[in-house]
Parts: C-alpha cells; structure tokens; sequence
C-alpha cells in the first residue's frame, strides 16, 4: 500500500456546533490522543480559558473529564499536565491487554450472533476506510471500536469493560504505532488480522480465535517498542516506572 507522508488530523464534523466544556473536552481529547499536545505539557486554564474565550469555570469541568479518561494529571502543586505514556510499565499494559483480548476473542466465537457479525463486519470495514485516508487518530479510533464489537459479541460485560479501559488506555500508543508503521514501512496495519479474526469468530473457532488475538497482541508490543526505541525516545516525554 502506497503511504502518505501527510498525518492528517481526525476530528468530529460537528466540531463547531459544540460549547462550553464539551468543546474543550472534544478539543483536547483529539489533540491529546493525536500526540498534537505532548506527554507531559502543561495545561494552563488562563490560557485556555483566553484559546477558547470562556470563562475558567468550562475549562476546568473539561480537565476533570479528561482527568477522568486518564489523559491528564494533576500534580502536587495544582499544575494539570497532560499524562505521560509510562514506557516502564508498557510490558504489564500489554500481559493485561492480551488477556483481556483473548478472552473477549474467544468468548465471541462462542456466543456471537449474526447481528454481532454485521456490527464486527461494519467495524472492519470503517477501520480500512480510515487506513486507506492514512489518518491516524480514526485509525486508531475504529481499530479500538473493531475489537469493542468483537468483545460485545462475547457477552461479558466485566471482561468488555475491563477491555474497554485498557484500549483507551493505549490509544495513544496505537496512534504512534500506527505513524511508526507508516513512516518505516515495518510491519502492516492489521487489516489483514482484522479479517483473520472476524472469519474464526464466524466459524465459532476458539482455539483459533486464541491464537490469533495472541498474535495481534505480540505484534502491536514489538512494533511499538521499537518504534519508541527508535523515533520517540528523545522527542517524547516517558515517565519512569516503579
């Protein structure tokens, strides 16, 4: 697949439509997870407040938000920061999200229905459209909305919440992943994982299903470990684990 240099921004059509402390969230939410605001950034609410021409009040109740969606911390002394990508602890993200992957996996070839296979099947689809326009934050937006779906069709709403939280997590990780694969021309984008994956789950293949979430997993964790080693290291604020 031919690959643009250009990395586009993702962003709601009815962006402008929207006030208040949900445009503030909406804003940096997307900015946040396209890595537009860095790991580590300081975000001031006075000059947030002067970027969006609202009062404190809005920005503040958007902060809490994103707080809320791990995306941003509040330190000791009151400074919101944008929360730093803790490569330290990537290897205990990844153990817990191949879990959670395969289970949920395996669990859909069990239980799926036909309508869960229509919803997996449109997922796929709005994943390859978003690879085809090479933008980035939809890809890793559908890519996390395509294995949403898969868990779903397991009927576990304990594992899919669980999964959910780890694939907001690492959607930013994703988004480098995804910009790391492009730059390099290493590896693929998992269009043809997402297929394998869908055709177990219709055949009801578990063990199959296992193995393939497996994979998925071990792909994504070697893609971006190097591409951290290799682009980001020094551009990237990484907070140090325990």
């Amino acid at each position: 697949m031919k690959r643009s240099k250009v990395v586009k921004m993702y962003m709601p059509k009815d962006q402008k439509k929207k006030s208040g402390s949900r445009l503030v969230y909406d804003t940096l939410y997307y900015e946040i997870l396209c890595l537009k605001l860095k790991p580590g950034q300081m975000l001031d609410e006075t000059s947030l407040a002067e970027r969006f021409e609202l009062s404190r009040s809005p920005i503040r109740e958007a902060l809490i938000r994103l707080a809320n969606d791990n995306l941003v911390v509040t330190l000791a002394n009151r400074t919101t920061i944008v929360a730093p990508i803790e490569l330290a602890t990537f290897p205990k993200y990844v153990e817990a999200l191949d879990i959670a992957q395969r289970m949920n996996t395996r669990l859909a070839a069990r239980f799926r229905t036909n309508e869960d296979i229509k919803i997996i099947e449109k997922r796929l689809k709005e994943f390859e459209q978003a690879v085809a326009r090479n933008v980035h934050l939809a890809m890793s937006e559908t890519n996390k909305q395509f294995h949403l779906a898969i868990a779903y069709a397991g009927r576990n709403p304990y594992l899919t919440d669980f999964y959910s939280r780890l694939l907001n997590e690492g959607q930013r990780m994703m988004h480098l992943h995804f910009e790391y694969l492009e730059r390099t021309n290493e590896g693929y984008l998992l269009t043809d994982e997402h297929q394998l994956m869908l055709d177990a789950i219709i055949a009801q293949d578990v063990e199959e299903c296992d193995r393939l979430a497996h994979e998925h997993t071990r792909q994504y964790q070697e893609s971006f470990i190097d591409f951290m080693r290799e682009n980001y290291a020094a551009d990237v604020k990484l907070s140090v684990g325990n």
